[in-house]
């Protein structure tokens, strides 16, 4: 029997609290009570300096101050404004130009690209299938839209991208159902840091080509850090390979403005296809909206506005790319410092490459959360260990973490 008054379950395991966002608003707390210094919140997924202050790039800040009222107060179209449609596809896609066709359609961050892939292309009571290792607010879209996650496993006993496994669970579903949301988190995977390789991504295409058949198959690439992994190009030197996906496997791109343009609380992103066909894409931008329109309706005008205006201005884009080059370097450093520190402390870490998060594989995951959180340290428990935002906090908060975290462990 459902445990609410008045509400009703529909199937879902509701928790009293987010679990990130509570032990961060504990942290957040205690920092209040005995100051910054005394407190390492390693749990918060955005960029912050070494004072624990959120950056926001200073060339998009000014954009958006100087938007008149008619580009932030007006209702946006239901797909998005043109001219944002038009930028946030260079904006994902870099140079890369796609030889199938393309259409954008705007949403409530990279989480909104998500929601609807899985509720346009899959049915309910369909499992979406993940890494092992994933952001757990896939879960929850999933449940509130009447389908599950299953998941295979990341990596395999090198240490790489397990694609005996991937390719395993994908037959398993296939033979299940007759459609498949396969959601690839890439490059800068949360909450590892991981990036494919694009060897990786060539196994990918094979196994799907191979095991689709007469199925149809979405794959979601959701790529939120990607302007924070590395050299902005050759992080998106995979993109070409998916146009070697046949027709009844369609390539979505889930791309935020969170990250890339420090618009967190914007929450603006799209959803982009990349389709062998007009029609397909056509249909793709139809039912998207369709979706949009029975939840959200229609998003945020303002950060559709900034991103146009910066791609718009050559000088502009250059000034927002320089600057957030320079941040990039900075958590670059950070995520080098930690697992450099892991690795001279004997602290085992899940392979990472780049990102905002690390994590270190743990049997007892939220025990070893509560017994730092008592010296004053969070991080997120996941269901197979813990995530360090090493986004969040300085490069010397980094080299001091991974020796408390082991003693955490072991003692």
């Amino acid at each position: 029997m459902s445990e609410y008054t008045l509400a009703s379950e529909n199937g879902r395991k509701i928790p009293k609290e987010d679990k990130i966002f509570g032990i961060s608003r504990r942290a957040n707390k205690l920092i209040e009570k005995e100051g910054k210094e005394s407190v390492i919140n390693a749990t918060i997924g955005a960029l912050l300096d070494d004072n624990g202050d959120l950056i926001v790039l200073s060339s998009v800040d000014k954009t958006f101050k100087e938007l008149t009222p008619l580009e932030y107060a007006e209702y946006a179209p239901i797909c998005g404004i043109q001219d944002f449609r038009e930028a946030v596809k260079k904006a994902a896609l870099g140079k890369y130009e796609p030889k199938g066709f393309v259409e954008a359609v705007a949403t409530p961050g990279g989480t909104g690209s998500i929601r609807n892939t899985i509720a346009n292309y899959s049915k309910p009571g369909d499992k979406v299938l993940t890494s092992d290792w994933y952001w757990s607010p896939y879960n929850t879209i999933a449940q509130e839209i009447s389908r599950t996650i299953d998941t295979y496993e990341l990596f395999d006993e090198n240490r790489k991208f397990n694609i005996n496994s991937f390719s395993a669970k994908v037959r398993e579903l296939l033979c299940e159902q007759d459609r498949l949301v396969i959601i690839i988190n890439t490059p800068a995977h949360n909450p590892t840091g991981y990036s494919l390789s694009n060897e990786d991504w060539s196994e990918v295409v094979r196994v799907l080509t191979d095991e689709a058949k007469n199925k149809k198959i979405a794959l979601l690439v959701d790529v939120a850090y990607i302007d924070f992994a590395g050299d902005e190009e050759k992080y998106r030197e995979f993109l070409p390979i998916l146009e070697e996906l046949p027709s009844n496997i369609l390539p979505i791109i889930a791309y935020s403005l969170s990250k890339t343009y420090t618009l967190y609380g914007m929450r603006c992103g799209a959803t982009i296809c990349i389709a062998k066909t007009k029609e397909i894409a056509e249909e793709f931008k139809q039912v998207c909206e369709f979706s949009s329109r029975g939840s959200w309706s229609n998003c945020a005008r303002a950060p559709q506005s900034i991103l146009a205006k910066i791609y718009s201005d050559k000088s502009l884009l250059e000034k927002v790319d320089s600057e957030r080059a320079h941040f990039r370097e900075m958590l670059i450093k950070r995520g080098k410092a930690f697992e450099e520190e892991a690795k001279n402390v004997g602290l085992a870490i899940v392979p990472f490459d780049a990102g905002f998060f690390v994590s270190v594989p743990c049997d007892t995951p939220d025990e070893i959360s509560a017994k730092l959180e008592s010296e004053g340290i969070f991080i997120v428990p996941l269901a197979k260990g813990l995530r360090v935002s090493v986004a969040s906090i300085s490069e010397k908060k980094c080299r001091l973490l991974p020796k408390k975290i082991l003693d955490a462990m072991t003692k």
